[in-house]
């Protein structure tokens, strides 16, 4: 088994940030199939602990954050990373295009009324990073957000919307929440194999309409939009990770292991009891042992 480096996933501080340069096939961490059973078995079983921990001390919040191309496999890697966390502990939220009543707030709004609460886990599929990704590869959308000032939709807007959420998540790593951001770095000839499995495979036909593909012509749009998001809004506290995801297992160790990695370095303990609380648990003991 090959050991997982998260810091070589890792987008630095200020870093010029060159897709090209980042693989989307690395070599696996795992041997064969059984192999990455084990180690992804270990990984959810060390993550349902560090959850118990989580919530027991109630110091911190972890919030995920997921961007993709379509067909990276974002659902796949939460459904089979967080196996084994207890639901009570953990919400995911998945965001589409805005209703009409989100288009009335702000572009924070949708998904800051859903960050998680301490002592729980949140997950975003999708995240208002849309706002500077797919927004901006389609400007058009900004029509529709009622901005106060219809000029602001040059260059400046991004780099707004970019200190904006700066902000926002070095105010929630100071009250307690950890980010982790994950872009899963397809391929495009990788993204046209999976959308032809879907084509071929009944069970996956619903999740491929002609607006995937035509998403598809704006891929080096796209690829753009994301090297700036990333070079401009990756922070100590909270960094993006770029994981090669043109193999989904492998994608999914190294996520777990990122995450494992984030959770430890939390140093979390089970709260020692009080004084009080020690003398009740013995008066408790004498109860039930009666």
């Amino acid at each position: 088994m090959k050991k997982i480096n998260s810091n070589e996933f890792r987008v630095g501080y200020e870093e010029k940030l060159n897709l090209k340069t980042r693989p989307t096939l690395s070599q696996p961490v795992y041997e064969n199939s059984l192999e990455y059973q084990e180690i992804l078995k270990q990984h959810v079983t060390e993550l349902s602990e560090q959850q118990e921990l989580l919530y027991a001390s109630n110091q911190y919040a972890v919030l995920m954050i997921f961007q993709a191309m379509d067909a990276a496999g974002k659902d796949g890697v939460i459904k089979h990373v967080m196996s084994g966390i207890n639901p009570q502990g953990c919400q995911v939220f998945s965001y589409q295009h805005p209703s009409l009543a989100e288009l009335q707030h702000d572009f924070l709004w949708r998904t800051t009324r859903n960050l998680p609460e301490r002592g729980r886990i949140g997950i975003f599929n999708r995240s208002y990073y849309e706002e500077v990704l797919i927004v901006r590869v389609h400007p058009e959308i900004l029509d529709s957000e009622g901005l106060i000032n219809q000029k602001i939709k040059g260059e400046n807007i991004w780099l707004n919307r970019y200190r904006s959420i700066i902000d926002l998540e070095r105010h929630l790593h100071l009250n307690g929440t950890r980010i982790i951001k994950f872009f899963l770095h397809l391929s495009k000839e990788e993204q046209r194999k999976r959308f032809l499995e879907r084509i071929d495979s009944p069970d996956k036909n619903w999740k491929l309409s002609f607006a995937d593909i035509k998403e598809r012509q704006f891929w080096k749009s796209y690829m753009s939009a994301f090297e700036e998001c990333m070079s401009a809004t990756s922070s100590l506290d909270s960094p993006w990770y770029i994981v090669p995801a043109d193999d989904k297992e492998n994608a999914r160790l190294i996520v777990s292991r990122i995450v494992l990695d984030t959770f430890q370095r939390l140093n979390m303990h089970y709260p020692e009891p009080s004084v009080k609380q020690k003398h009740e648990l013995r008066l408790i003991r004498e109860k039930l042992m009666k």
